[in-house]
């Protein structure tokens, strides 16, 4: 039997061998002998552990009542010119000064904000925040408006526009000594040419930065043109389904159809606490401008039913109109049900009524023995209509 061989080399191969290897570059040399300690992607801890550490962790605290609290990533979103920009301004200055809005609560210290501003102009800004005989609205010195810069030339220093933006958000961060981060809005940042995505790798990315700093976001969305008959939900949010898995809390501004001007603020996501403001009891709430600051003001809380668009013979025509409007563009069913929020089927069935009226038969469900316009018989189970 032959005798067991050993993989061990002579000291002197060895030796040799080290010696005859070129200098390790820096960045081997790094990652075989790391000066760092290496960080996993996991956290691993015994269940007890964890309940043991979040007890010495203090509550968290409120900075717009039950919508929005310390350490989470809030989403408001809303249609079109309902008051996103305006509210999220009146929140920023309420959480730098450290006073509530009127009637809702704030139980987080003052805190330094940096506002993200990708919706309004200079000069848009200074008319909201100025009037005669009042001059400009004094803003707290932790209150910091940021904007695109036109004449940044980094971003060619950068593997992508994605690595680019977090970059420079994190700069923003640490030259404001923000504590408190709001961004309107969501899709003048997005990472990707298709919308959804770029909003949900944004959404990941700023979860990552709000840990890594400690720090709490409110994002503004947009919703696409919705249902007013129908309430509120996480659906209108463009690219719900994705976004709101990533965040922490979701609120939305809807619009009254039952009085003009009124608009209300609703709970649509939220982990800190129980929901409060939900279908049975909405924030109701106006836009105001008492001197140089433009506002909502708050003024009690009703069930949401009472402002939607009740469904009337009005709202049915209304709707027929636009659908054949949008046929005689050539649009498919889908494309129609998704204009104008409504289902597919629905569309379906207002398209048929109209090709009816069309040909001068009563949209009704009835045959044509029942109408007076022929007999039914059965041939081979199909059903055909013989002229009277």
């Amino acid at each position: 039997m032959n005798p067991k061989t050993t993989s061990h080399r002579p000291p002197i191969i060895q030796e040799l061998r080290e010696m005859s290897r070129p200098p390790l570059t820096p960045e081997i040399s790094e990652y075989l002998n790391p000066t760092q300690g290496i960080e996993g992607a996991f956290i691993i801890k015994k269940a007890g552990a964890w309940l043991k550490t979040a007890t010495k962790q203090p509550e968290a605290r409120m900075l717009f009542d039950r919508f929005w609290f310390e350490g989470e990533l809030c989403i408001l979103f809303a249609d079109t010119n309902i008051g996103k920009s305006i509210l999220a301004v009146q929140i920023g200055d309420s959480i730098s000064r450290g006073q509530p809005i009127g009637g809702l609560q704030l139980t987080a210290s003052a805190a330094p904000v940096l506002y993200f501003d990708f919706e309004l102009s200079h000069k848009q800004f200074h008319t909201r925040y100025t009037a005669p005989g009042h001059g400009n609205y004094n803003f707290n010195k932790h209150f910091s408006r940021a904007v695109f810069n036109p004449a940044a030339n980094k971003m060619h220093k950068f593997s992508s526009y994605q690595a680019y933006i977090e970059n420079e958000i994190e700069n923003a961060i640490l030259t404001a000594k923000a504590k408190v981060l709001i961004i309107d809005n969501i899709t003048c940042l997005r990472f990707d040419t298709h919308a959804t995505n770029g909003a949900l790798n944004l959404v990941r990315s700023l979860q990552t930065i709000k840990n890594k700093y400690h720090i709490s976001i409110m994002v503004l969305a947009h919703t696409p043109k919705r249902n007013p008959i129908k309430p509120v939900t996480r659906n209108d949010l463009q690219g719900s389904k994705m976004l709101i898995n990533f965040c922490d809390s979701a609120f939305a501004i809807g619009e009254s159809q039952s009085v003009n001007g009124l608009r209300y603020l609703k709970q649509i996501k939220q982990r800190s606490i129980h929901q409060e403001y939900g279908a049975e009891k909405v924030c109701l709430c106006t836009i105001i401008k008492p001197q140089n600051f433009l506002q909502f003001h708050f003024s009690g809380h009703s069930p949401e039913s009472e402002h939607l668009m009740p469904y009337t013979e009005q709202y049915r025509k209304n709707t027929e109109t636009r659908v054949a409007q949008l046929q005689s563009q050539n649009l498919s069913i889908r494309q129609i049900a998704a204009k104008l929020n409504i289902a597919s089927s629905t569309v379906f069935r207002i398209v048929r009524r109209l090709e009816k009226k069309e040909m001068n038969e009563p949209p009704t469900k009835s045959s044509p023995l029942e109408r007076g316009q022929g007999c039914v018989s059965q041939r081979n189970g199909h059903a055909e209509a013989l002229e009277a």
